[in-house]
Parts: structure tokens; sequence; C-alpha cells
């Protein structure tokens, strides 16, 4: 994965923190070049922070950031080599597109001709063109954001930081410019750090989505790896798998026994390489990966899939399937069907074994839900 050993962009030993806090922890990634990587997490789980001091705005107490085998961890933002979108987009409100777009470049104390071809070319490349004599105030949230992004692009920088660009525009926007910056940045073949909350908005946009808990990385991959083998239950929640059951389990080589509880038959499936002890286990699953069936119906069960036994609590309908809130003694789990059923009817509901994720619980996993 990486040439000659080294990352483009290294972090390496890095703890920052304000006052006695510590908002990063020994902090290491490594990310290659051209690669686009999305930070997720949950508000103060230390991603903005993580991205401030990888742009040069907040000083580390220990650690060091090298690009391409330079070490930058002393230098001053505009020296980077790096470009940081806002979340804000803080464009200056009393100059024109251009005037914006071209920000950087004027700081570079660049030729006159050299600023205006290159914030042509950037409105051409960000359909801006014909914009260039508007004030920020005259344009919709969309084009304000692609200002921003021009005046990122508009200096050629190695490393593109984008801190939660999309939160501010309309879900309608949001999901197309999903798609157009990633197609930039691929065209541009520029190496970008994304921001943001937005677990669906990480899994289009990023090659590698590296996971954030409490100023740790709790997990680091590619979409799809991070999706479907949770390292955590804290990932495996926030991937999604917010359905939880505490149940026994008894490990023997490659096979995990669940114990018969009160709303379970007992059943045996794969360890499948997870880390696993016998004892207190939690069973995390996606509302959308459960099946339902009524009592009667004898559907064909996979090995090692897990059937629960319980009523319809409610029902309701999110748009393209419809939501049940499935009662089993005392806890409540979503299970999204097709076709409705009947509030108060009892069901089965099957797990397949690939979208069950099983860990030890433990006093310090317990809590990270």
């Amino acid at each position: 994965m990486e040439m000659d050993g080294r990352a483009f962009l290294r972090v390496a030993g890095m703890s920052v923190g304000y006052g006695s806090t510590t908002v990063l922890d020994n902090l290491q990634l490594d990310i290659e070049k051209g690669e686009f990587v999305a930070l997720l997490g949950s508000s103060g789980c230390g991603k903005t922070t993580l991205l401030r001091t990888i742009a040069g705005f907040t000083k580390p107490f220990s650690g060091s950031i090298e690009v391409a085998g330079r070490n930058v961890t002393e230098l001053p933002p505009d020296k980077r080599g790096m470009a940081l979108v806002f979340q804000s987009y803080a464009l200056w409100p009393h100059m024109t597109v251009a005037q914006n777009i071209g920000y950087g470049l004027k700081l570079q104390k660049r030729s006159r001709e050299t600023i205006d071809g290159r914030v042509a070319e950037m409105q051409e490349l960000l359909g801006l063109s014909g914009l260039g004599s508007r004030k920020p105030g005259q344009l919709s949230g969309g084009q304000r954001q692609r200002v921003a992004l021009g005046r990122a692009l508009a200096i050629d920088p190695e490393i593109l930081l984008l801190d939660e660009p999309l939160s501010n525009l309309d879900a309608r926007i949001r999901l197309t410019d999903r798609h157009e910056i990633r197609s930039l940045q691929k065209r541009l073949g520029i190496t970008a750090v994304h921001v943001t909350h937005d677990r669906e908005e990480a899994m289009v946009m990023a090659d590698r989505i590296v996971i954030m808990n409490a100023g740790r990385i709790e997990q680091q991959g590619p979409p799809e790896e991070v999706y479907n083998k949770p390292a955590s239950p804290f990932v495996a929640a926030f991937m999604g798998a917010e359905n939880l059951l505490p149940m026994q389990a008894r490990v023997q080589g490659d096979q995990v026994e669940l114990a018969e509880g009160e709303y379970n038959p007992a059943s045996v499936t794969s360890r499948a390489g997870r880390p696993l002890a016998t004892g207190p286990v939690e069973l995390r699953f996606r509302a959308e990966a459960a099946r339902l069936a009524r009592n009667h119906d004898a559907a064909m069960q996979g090995a090692g899939d897990l059937e629960l036994r319980g009523q319809i609590a409610s029902v309701s309908y999110p748009g393209g399937h419809w939501r049940h809130a499935v009662r089993l003694g005392e806890r409540e789990i979503l299970v999204d069907a097709d076709a409705p059923f009947n509030q108060g009817e009892t069901v089965k509901v099957r797990i397949p074994a690939e979208s069950l994720f099983i860990f030890n619980t433990s006093a310090n996993t317990a809590k990270s839900s």
C-alpha cells in the first residue's frame, strides 16, 4: 500500500488537547497519495480537532505531521501545501466570487493574469461561469460551497481538507454534491481528508473510513469492510446496527452456541474468525437485515441464523419499507419488511448469520452503545 514504506500524509503519535483536557491521544494515521479518507464519528469524538491539527490551526502537545516525508508540524497553515474548506465556507461577503476564488493566489503575490486565468479555470471546473462578479450573498448555498471549494483548489494544494462542507446544504443538493466532490477529487488526483458525522456520506465518498470515538481510532478500512465487519459494538451501532440483544454464548473451536433465552431457541453459528470467548455477549444487527415471518410460516432457516419470537408493538412507514417495533420480553427491536404486519401479532424474527454482529460483553464495552 505504501511506496518506500512511507505514507504521503503521516500523523504519528499525535496528542492534542485544550488546557488539561486531552482530545486526541497518541493518534496514528497514514494516508496515501490520491486517497479520499473520511473521518467519521459523532460530535466531540475529535475528528475536527484532528483535521485542524493536520491543517496547522491547532498545535499538538506531541507527535508529528509529515507530508511526502517532510515534517510540517511547526509550519504555519499556508506553508503546508494544504487547503481547508470550512463548514461555514468562510467567504468574504464584500468580495465577488472571482475575488474570493483568487484570494489565496493574491496572498501568494501571483500576477494579475495568473490569478485571472486560474479563477476562470476554477469557475469553469465548478460550474460557476458567469457568476464571477456576484457577491456571496447573491448565491445559493450550493453555489457558495463551490466558491469555497474553488478558493481551496485554486492554490493547487497537495491535500484538500474538508470540514463537514455539505452539512449546511439541503438534502437534495447534498446528494448531488457528494458525487461531484468525489469525481472532482478523482479527476484531480488530489489527496482528500473529509470530516463528517453522516455515515452514508462517508460510505459514498471515501476510499477509506476512519471511525473515531473519544479521541481514538476505533476502526478503519474500506466502506464495505467497516459496514460488514464492525470491530466493536460502538462501530456496529454507529454503522446502523442499533438493535441490541444480550445473550450467553459458548465458544468451541469455530462454533458459537447461543444459549436458549425467553425469546429465542438455542442456535449455533460460526465464529467466523471473531475474537470471541465463552460468556455474556451482545448481539447487534440492522433493522433491514432481519426478516419477519408469521408464527405458522415454515420459512427456510439458514445455517447459523438466529430466530427470535416476539410481538409487533407498533408499525410505521418511513418510506420504501414498513418498520416494525417488535417486543421481546422487556426489550424492543426494530425490523423492516416490505409489507406491514398487524399490531399485536406474534411473529418470528430471523437474522441471517452474516448480518449478526457478536461481541463479548465486558464492563468497558457495555457502555459503548
